[in-house]
């Protein structure tokens, strides 16, 4: 059984260790054979740095390393080239001075190993000389691969005055890239955000953007047909611990866990890091969402929460998915960049595409709800956790009143600096609640005669829920909050009536629940059910 690349990045030792490496050669003979300059974004822990090691490998002339893989066989001819490969997530980033000191640095160790005479104080001019210099002395153009270039501006992305001194020196020392162009064969960045349409690279507008490219949507992360025939032996493994006689029951489980990502909506992929992690611990788990979630983005829906709702079936088009202004961060790009939402399909029409985003699998739905929950709540994640075990024995029995108490204990968690008075705050954490569930809920749900705020559907039960929130005084009697609750209640009800949305399940042997919600403040919940 070839071993797992846990942590590694690096072909020769991947190509000459007996590890697992999943062919994406062909997609690099392509990159090769294509253009000259390009830009791709995925997610942290995808495997970019992999890929730039694959391809600085290629261009290094390392024939032998690639034997067994496609590109061995192709007609490429390995020509030797000088490459200069830049990992900023080397490059220590605290400040815009130690920034550019880290950058001279990094190219100073290149230009000591290389024998070079070049002088020089401000990283972009060095960068510039030893492209040149490499050029003069290898006879051969220079190919440059950068790797996850907007790490610099991402530490930052709560310290809006950082982020951007950060931006500026990174806009300078890529700008000399163009004006280099007659002695580079190859560039190639990648990252997390697509700041390419936001001034970073605006003097570097040569590049061209694979990241929605149909053909090129596989060049990071696995796909299904790759799972089975990379990891045949490590499948074997699995089934044998789950006493399973069927390859493709745990395959299905796998790929619920961990597929789903994609840049084009036809063609989906693992991600990786969780792929590997998971065979290593032969469990399932959260791997790639546990490595680090930015609290800037669960900061960012707590402000707003009704964006958390609109999450669902979200459509958008490339422009605004392009779209990241440091100075003004909008939620849905920036989720999808980071590999929150992926694209679930694409429709076409007579101008640019629409993309539809959703959560990508269990594993990013699953602990991305939890920590909003938690995080809304700050009820703590054992607390949490126990919720969403109570709250699901409630619903499968049918016990509204139980679930009412569950949800006074976790509204009560909200610091009072914490709560926000609108409806939408309850209802989000409510959604959260419910997906973290494993409950596929629709939000929002439009009829011919308005829409509903929630319906869950159970094996043998459906919920139609309708959410209302009422100003209450901080210190109103008993008699004054009763009555706001009274009309609250009946508002609810009335309108889960007149929409009329549990008619559709009628026919269908189920239990009915119609069910209205209450809010007057952070533990003032009361609840009004009827069974239809």
């Amino acid at each position: 059984m070839k071993k797992l690349p846990l942590g590694i990045q690096n072909f020769k030792e991947i190509a000459m260790g007996d590890y697992v490496y999943v062919d994406k050669t062909q997609h690099i003979y392509n990159l090769i054979n294509g253009a000259k300059n390009y830009f791709l974004s995925r997610p942290r822990r995808f495997g970019k740095s992999l890929l730039l090691d694959t391809i600085g490998e290629a261009f290094g002339g390392e024939k032998e390393l690639f034997r067994g893989l496609w590109i061995y066989d192709s007609d490429y001819a390995f020509e030797r080239h000088p490459v200069i490969r830049l990992d900023m997530s080397n490059i220590p980033n605290e400040t815009s001075e130690i920034l550019k000191s880290s950058l001279l640095d990094e190219l100073n160790t290149r230009v000591q190993r290389e024998e070079l005479n070049i002088g020089g104080t401000e990283p972009a001019v060095v960068f510039k000389r030893i492209i040149e210099k490499l050029h003069g002395k290898y006879g051969q153009r220079v190919v440059v691969l950068i790797d996850e270039y907007d790490k610099p501006i991402w530490d930052h992305i709560d310290d809006i005055e950082t982020a951007e001194a950060n931006r500026k020196v990174l806009r300078g020392f890529y700008g000399i890239l163009k004006s280099m162009d007659p002695y580079l064969r190859f560039t190639f960045l990648t990252g997390v955000s697509k700041f390419t349409k936001t001034s970073v690279f605006s003097d570097l507008n040569n590049l061209v953007d694979i990241t929605m490219a149909g053909k090129f949507t596989n060049i990071c992360g696995i796909n299904a047909l790759e799972l089975g025939k990379y990891f045949s032996e490590h499948i074997e493994s699995i089934k044998a611990l789950k006493n399973s006689k069927d390859s493709d029951s745990v395959l299905s489980e796998i790929l619920s866990w961990y597929d789903g990502y994609s840049w084009d909506g036809e063609n989906r992929v693992i991600n990786p890091f969780s792929l590997l992690n998971f065979f290593e611990q032969e469990k399932f788990e959260s791997f790639w969402y546990s490595s680090g979630t930015p609290k800037f983005m669960i900061d960012l829906i707590k402000k707003k929460p009704e964006s958390f709702l609109a999450l669902r079936n979200l459509k958008l088009t490339e422009r605004v998915l392009d779209t990241f202004d440091i100075q003004k961060i909008e939620l849905e790009p920036l989720l999808f960049q980071a590999g929150y939402l992926t694209v679930k399909e694409t429709m076409q029409t007579r101008g640019a595409p629409i993309y539809l985003l959703g959560i990508p699998n269990f594993e990013v739905r699953d602990a991305f709800n939890m920590q909003l929950l938690s995080a809304m709540t700050e009820s703590g994640d054992v607390r949490t956790e126990q919720s969403k075990i109570e709250i699901g024995e409630a619903l499968q029995s049918g016990d509204l009143r139980k679930m009412l108490d569950i949800l006074r204990g976790l509204f009560a968690s909200i610091p009072y600096q914490l709560h926000v008075s609108t409806e939408a705050y309850y209802h989000s954490i409510f959604y959260a609640a419910m997906t973290i569930l494993g409950f596929d809920m629709d939000v929002e749900v439009s009829t011919s005669k308005g829409r509903v705020d929630a319906v869950l559907e159970l094996e043998d039960k459906v919920y139609v829920m309708e959410f209302k929130y009422q100003s209450c005084p901080a210190h109103a009697l008993a008699e004054e909050k009763q009555k706001l609750f009274t009309a609250a209640l009946r508002e609810g009800m009335d309108q889960i009536r007149d929409i009329g949305y549990h008619k559709k399940y009628i026919s269908s042997g189920k239990t009915i629940y119609l069910a209205a919600f209450a809010f007057l403040g952070r533990d003032d919940i009361e609840l009004k059910a009827e069974v239809f």
